[in-house]
């Protein structure tokens, strides 16, 4: 099992016994540097950057990720740019890999993203986990004069464009949204024939769209209390259509975006019958996180709990589950689907 970590550039995870929320850090708390370093040195497998331009003002906007719909973003969250970001660790990190969690492709030109990626990807010599969610802030499409009610068949495009980008040497397209004729784009991506794309959801719809366009499906554990399993269903979806579709589903991928919090044997939170999310003692992480690759997952992402709502619990935290969870997680088996 592959496990990844959130970074804390778009703030602070919380939960309480229904939803997720982020706690606003202040853009000198980040310690993006920092942070990154601490993660390869401890050998976690890769580094996970929320995504958003703009955040909308309204704070009842519908959020799906949470059961209830309640916005997880607090009032003008700090965002860092995650590609801007990816840039500037390439040069300070050795062996962790950097991953969107996830790109939302339908608001962004496909080429201004296969280039920006492209180069983090050969700068990074081939490090780069590529992702692509179609959005759900209608605000920040608004603000972008992005089109919201097709963002899903325009991300299906960019994908494709993104794939030509990487590994065509003269770049031809014609969709509905886009129509790409004779460009050249250099350099291609370190990774040949390019690097792999994981695409977010959680739906039937959305994991079909997975298997038809992208590597691998990305779900989403970050409510306090969902089963390892909620999203089997999907996952079979996927595999499903790609069958139907005649892909090779052998090397497909899962993974899942998940709330976290280690404690001690002596914590309230460890003597729970009911625990959230990967929540309890490093020996209770780690029989959930087999749970996990007993369903057929590959990956997960760490979004680490920091009650406090600093960065220096952020850092203890991470530490104490690089040192306890980590090593064992890395020799867990993951159960082939296909």
């Amino acid at each position: 099992m592959d496990i990844g970590i959130t970074m804390p550039t778009h703030g602070l995870l919380e939960r309480d016994e229904q939803n997720f929320y982020l706690q606003r850090l202040e853009p000198e708390n980040v310690r993006p540097y920092e942070f990154a370093q601490l993660a390869d040195r401890l050998g976690f497998h890769s580094l996970w950057f929320s995504d958003h331009v703009v955040m909308g003002a309204d704070p009842d906007t519908y959020y799906p990720p949470n059961e209830s719909g309640k916005k997880a973003y607090p009032y003008r969250p700090t965002m860092f740019d995650a590609v801007v970001v990816m840039g500037g660790l390439a040069a300070v990190t050795e062996n962790i890999r950097f991953a969107p969690s996830v790109h939302i492709a339908p608001y962004r030109h496909p080429l201004s993203t296969a280039h920006q990626f492209a180069t983090a990807d050969y700068l990074s010599k081939g490090r780069l986990i590529m992702t692509a969610g179609i959005g759900w802030e209608p605000e920040e499409f608004r603000a972008l004069g992005a089109d919201f009610k097709n963002k899903a068949k325009i991300t299906e495009e960019c994908i494709e464009i993104w794939k030509r980008a990487w590994t065509d040497e003269v770049i031809r397209f014609k969709g509905d949204f886009f129509d790409i004729k004779d460009v050249t784009m250099d350099p291609k991506p370190w990774q040949q024939p390019r690097p792999p794309i994981y695409f977010g959801a959680v739906t039937e719809l959305g994991s079909k769209r997975a298997a038809r366009t992208s590597d691998g499906l990305y779900t989403v554990h970050l409510e306090p209390y969902p089963s390892a399993s909620i999203w089997k269903g999907s996952m079979e979806a996927a595999l499903r259509e790609g069958e139907r579709v005649g892909k090779d589903m052998q090397d497909f991928w899962f993974g899942s975006f998940c709330s976290c919090l280690p404690v001690g044997a002596d914590s309230d939170w460890a003597k729970r019958e009911k625990r959230p999310t990967l929540t309890g003692t490093s020996e209770q992480i780690l029989e959930e996180i087999a749970e996990f690759a007993d369903l057929g997952y590959h990956h997960l992402t760490l979004h680490v709990v920091c009650d406090s709502g600093t960065i220096e619990e952020l850092f203890e935290l991470t530490q104490k589950l690089g040192e306890e969870v980590l090593p064992e997680a890395k020799k867990i088996k993951t159960r082939s689907l296909v």
